[in-house]
């Protein structure tokens, strides 16, 4: 990085003026300035440009420069954000440091004070750009998928999977999709007495309803059409270990009473069969469904709901956890280096930028297929804006997938629709491709077609 990207924001002009002729007599390094005059301008700018650091005044008509603290970070967290004041106050330092404020100054700015902030800066994002090691905390257990994160509403889920995993309780863990629920249910398990037996994944959106009894508690020979030898379920296959129920709000109403009975009682019956066996498993679900919202509409077994959410795990979605983007990247690239035979060696401040301010509908696995498609795409040894598929909100046919609606619920279905539309226009109308190609199961994308109204 040669250039360090500032804005200034104050509604005196004068500071601004002030602040802009330090700049130009200022050798090291080089700066390239934008001016706001308030925090609402100042949020567009950050928007539609790559900045590294803003100088905010802290007292200005309409927000003041602590909520745009708290809205850049929440644009792009590794923005650096410093607050200016005339009046030196502890309570307003600490503040401004408690909601991710990188410094604060007090008025009037020296030349000096100044210039060691922006050789700071600019040294800090050399070594984001040089690509050095990006402080995080990489968990490694018995999975080859370590588990990348640096925000405190992870670190609060870990807690709770390191405080349960040697416990039998059962776990819920819910989150959209693509958040890593498979990830936290492995962790468990191999954090756990457990982790030397069976870990078993049943994705439910997968099975047809017609198969889901047999594949979960097995069948004997001539109980249906097709079942020409006996089988073993899942939870048989699991016995001693785990039991990991992904996508459970799909599971229909007939087997849930069945799964209910296996959850209390530590017993299965194959289907067909008149005898129970006795097991020993540990069951962990989870869900991207509002489990309370599909009791209310009697989808879903009350009894069921409480036997399951003994211990519950919310995995908050990539686009609350940002601060995360850039090790996940990292990690990512060299995953794909060592699988393509590549030697990618970081990404630009604008591609990162571009990345940080992305919504990611997709989650984490997004971000995966986006770094893979960078990485085998990349013409040089670093991943620039041209390598990016576009992230802008708006799909390749040009629909708009940002919204204007206050209601959290109503934006996202229209976020939903038009990113899925957008995979079927791409895939020819294939649902099975469609589904593929965002890492879904075909079975959920025709039920959230017929959720959200679609054809």
């Amino acid at each position: 990085m040669d250039i360090l990207k500032v804005l200034i924001v104050d509604d005196d002009f004068t500071q601004i003026q002030k602040i802009k002729t330090i700049i130009k007599h200022i050798d090291y390094p080089e700066i390239s300035c934008l001016t706001a005059e308030n925090a609402e301008e100042a949020v567009k700018i950050i928007e539609k440009n790559t900045i590294d650091l803003v100088l905010s005044d802290y007292l200005m008509p309409g927000k003041n420069g602590l909520e745009l603290l708290k809205d850049v970070k929440k644009i792009n967290p590794l923005i650096g954000v410093v607050i200016m004041t005339a009046f030196e106050n502890a309570k307003e330092a600490v503040e401004v440091l408690q909601n991710g404020g990188d410094d604060y100054l007090v008025k009037p700015t020296s030349k000096e004070d100044l210039e060691h902030l922006f050789i700071r800066f600019h040294e800090k994002n050399c070594l984001i750009d040089e690509n050095q090691p990006v402080v995080d905390e990489i968990k490694r257990d018995f999975i080859n998928f370590p588990l990348v994160f640096k925000s405190n509403e992870m670190d609060e889920a870990l807690n709770i999977v390191a405080r349960t995993s040697n416990s039998d309780a059962t776990v819920l863990i819910t989150g959209d999709s693509g958040t890593g629920k498979n990830l936290i249910a492995g962790l468990i398990h191999g954090m756990s007495s457990r982790k030397e037996k069976p870990f078993v994944t049943v994705d439910i959106a997968s099975l047809p309803v017609s198969l889901m009894e047999s594949e979960l508690f097995g069948h004997v020979k001539g109980s249906f059409t097709g079942a020409d030898s006996d089988r073993t379920g899942r939870f048989e296959e699991a016995d001693g270990g785990t039991v990991f129920i992904d996508e459970i709000g799909e599971i229909p109403p007939s087997i849930q009473v069945k799964l209910l009975r296996a959850i209390q009682f530590s017993r299965i019956q194959r289907v067909g069969e008149n005898t129970e066996r006795e097991l020993d498993v540990r069951i962990i679900a989870a869900t991207n469904r509002n489990l309370e919202e599909l009791i209310k509409k009697n989808l879903f077994r009350n009894d069921l709901y409480w036997r399951l959410n003994v211990v519950r795990i919310n995995i908050p979605p990539l686009r609350e956890r940002k601060i995360e983007i850039p090790a996940l990247a990292d990690f990512f690239i060299e995953k794909f280096n060592s699988k393509n035979s590549k030697k990618i060696t970081g990404i630009s401040a604008k591609a990162m930028d571009m990345l940080m301010k992305h919504s990611y509908p997709g989650n984490v696995r997004e971000l995966e297929n986006i770094i893979e498609r960078c990485v085998i795409m990349s013409r040089g040894s670093v991943i620039t804006e041209r390598d990016l598929p576009p992230l802008t909100g708006t799909s390749d046919d040009g629909k708009d997938m940002q919204t204007d609606d206050n209601d959290y619920e109503n934006s996202m279905r229209k976020y939903e629709s038009v990113f899925l539309e957008n995979a079927l226009r791409k895939s020819g109308g294939n649902q099975s491709q469609a589904a593929r190609s965002i890492g879904i199961s075909e079975r959920r994308l025709r039920s959230r077609l017929a959720i959200l109204g679609l054809k």
